[in-house]
């Protein structure tokens, strides 16, 4: 512990010593830079002792959100502006090394002198970021987006051509600070008019008190006439804190799964339900939280027993890691897999139906988006709310809004 406490005190006194480099480079009046120094010290106190202040048994608060943005917002920049003058030294090294040892130039300095416009430079693509991430957290956080997607189905049952789907995942009510945004996202998800409504997972961060002021907000999201359906998350499941007693952990996992059924909507914990429109139907099918490298409660052999093959059937599965490992093989053929829990890493670049990036994507093979396997598709929804970070970047809190179409396969 200690060991990794020196270590990063060293990693960003080398950050602070660069970044204080080109500044000087740059700036010639003593006080803008000893003002610099005393703002980078105040901030780096401040998120040290938040960091000591964390308590285990709480999780995540307003505070520790604030920190986390925090040093995104002040340490990515100047990460970045160091690798910048990083690259700039090693060429100076190596070209000290060719003047001094292969020209046999003695007499010129043996490290050339800093170029001011490689500061420049580097200050420059620093912005990029900072700017980036401060407006995730004053906008994007609460940007919400619609997005609408037509999938087809050569065996969708007739009277299933044209039902549309709207769902929403990863609210995280804990993280929430604005009831006028939430609002208005409650109001997007009504103008939808879909026909049924799923919630695939982590209604809050830990505590199930979290929800309790959004409960009324929630119960805005009006009735769908074939149903709301919804599954657990990973958050759900009150694991990312130290309970006093394995009861209190319970007790709070029972109110998590109560919190559903208060915004009416109906909990699948490894079960399923028949949709019946005119004399077809479709299969509704949830599982408990089932993630590669997170908790492994669902069990989709249980979720879907009495279900016949040839059944058109729709999954709930909170992490898309389950669909790539155990669901787009599976010999039931779960027609389409509403997934979220990624949130695209709430940081990316997206250029709908053009281009997307994000960290994530070296994570999960399915982290946003639709995808398909042999005519059985997965969709993965961006998330509703935010977590760790304080905001959104790129990728944006997204309600999406499918709809079955009877047809040849397309994406």
């Amino acid at each position: 512990m200690i060991f990794r406490i020196l270590f990063l005190c060293l990693f960003l006194l080398i950050i602070e010593l660069y970044v204080f480099q080109a500044l000087r480079t740059l700036i010639k009046e003593k006080w803008i830079l000893i003002s610099y120094q005393s703002v980078s010290i105040i901030v780096l106190l401040y998120i040290v002792y938040s960091f000591t202040q964390f308590d285990r048994s709480v999780g995540q608060t307003s505070q520790t959100l604030f920190t986390m943005g925090l040093v995104l917002v002040v340490y990515v920049p100047k990460l970045i502006l160091t690798l910048v003058l990083l690259g700039e030294d090693l060429f100076r090294l190596g070209a000290g090394v060719v003047t001094y040892f292969i020209d046999n130039d003695q007499n010129t300095s043996f490290l050339a002198s800093r170029r001011k416009f490689v500061s420049q430079l580097g200050l420059g693509l620093a912005a990029i970021p900072f700017m980036s991430l401060i407006y995730g957290i004053t906008v994007g956080r609460y940007n919400y987006k619609v997005i609408k997607q037509r999938i087809f189905f050569p065996d969708l049952p007739d009277a299933f051509d044209g039902f549309t789907i709207t769902q929403i995942s990863d609210v995280h009510s804990g993280s929430f600070d604005n009831p006028e945004k939430i609002n208005y996202a409650i109001d997007l998800i009504n103008e939808q008019n879909s026909d049924m409504i799923l919630f695939t997972g982590d209604i809050v961060n830990t505590d199930a008190k979290e929800m309790h002021p959004w409960i009324e907000t929630f119960n805005r999201i009006k009735k769908h006439e074939y149903g709301k359906y919804a599954v657990l998350g990973n958050h759900d499941y009150g694991e990312y804190v130290a309970w006093p007693t394995p009861a209190a952990k319970e007790n709070n996992f029972q109110a998590i799964k109560n919190l559903y059924g208060d915004i009416d909507f109906k909990l699948l914990l490894n079960e399923h339900t028949y949709v019946e429109k005119g004399a077809d139907k479709i299969a509704v099918v949830g599982v408990e939280n089932w993630g590669h490298n997170f908790k492994k409660a669902g069990d989709i052999n249980k979720a879907s027993e009495g279900v016949k093959q040839e059944d058109f059937k729709i999954l709930m599965s909170h992490d898309p890691s389950h669909w790539d490992y155990e669901v787009k093989n599976h010999e039931k053929n779960f027609h389409l897999t509403f997934s979220g829990h990624t949130h695209g890493m709430q940081f990316g670049i997206e250029i709908p139906g053009y281009f997307k990036w994000s960290l994530a994507q070296y994570v999960y093979a399915q982290w946003a988006g639709l995808y398909e396997n042999l005519g059985r598709y997965v969709y993965v929804n961006r998330g509703f709310g935010f977590h760790a970070y304080p905001g959104r970047v790129g990728i944006m809190p997204e309600i999406t809004v499918i709809e079955l179409k009877k047809g040849k396969n397309v994406v």
